[in-house]
């Protein structure tokens, strides 16, 4: 599928699994409610917890995050960049922001993704993505295209590609409170 057709695919609700740093991801259009409630019911995932979005730049996702000093910008893009050592951020959600990403939360996970495949996916599809592992709700997420083929079936259209090798997932971190919630 060229990248025309896969925005048309994502636009139209379908979901994708593709690879990022560390495990495949399953990727949806963050602004289609049934996409993202597909995810979820096939994660087994309750909508509260909320979502990541991924994104090859910080221009796309300004649209889903509440205004930020330079400051705190220039401090999330430092972190990013190292496919080796992902790094998500919380921070606060813009006030049109869906709930259906942000969950019980009043912020939303943003990630700029170092690994190449996953950038040029946003890039070439010219949007954000969800981006939650491929698993089933407290297993294993799958490592491979194939993995994913066994996990899902036909539930979602697998990309092919290999992740970028990082040992574990990426680091969570508040921005606000410098607090990280996850090593």
């Amino acid at each position: 599928m060229n990248a025309r057709g896969l925005r048309h695919f994502l636009k139209s609700g379908g979901v994708i699994a593709y690879p990022t740093e560390s495990v495949f991801g399953l990727g949806c259009d963050p602004s289609n409610r049934q996409a993202v409630r597909r995810i979820l019911r096939i994660k087994s995932r309750p909508q509260h917890k909320g979502l990541i979005l991924v994104s090859d730049c910080f221009s796309r996702l300004k649209a889903f995050v509440a205004p930020l000093s330079s400051n705190q910008i220039q401090t999330m893009q430092q972190s990013w960049g190292n496919p080796q050592k992902p790094h998500t951020w919380i921070v606060p959600a813009a006030k049109h922001c869906p709930k259906w990403l942000t969950g019980r939360h009043e912020n939303i996970a943003i990630r700029i993704s170092s690994h190449p495949y996953t950038a040029k996916l946003c890039k070439d599809v010219g949007m954000v993505l969800v981006s939650t592992s491929a698993n089933h709700s407290g297993l294993q997420a799958a490592k491979t295209s194939k993995q994913c083929q066994q996990k899902f079936g036909y539930q979602v259209h697998i990309l092919n590609g290999k992740t970028a090798g990082a040992k574990k997932p990426s680091t969570i971190q508040d921005l606000m409170t410098g607090k990280i919630l996850r090593k």
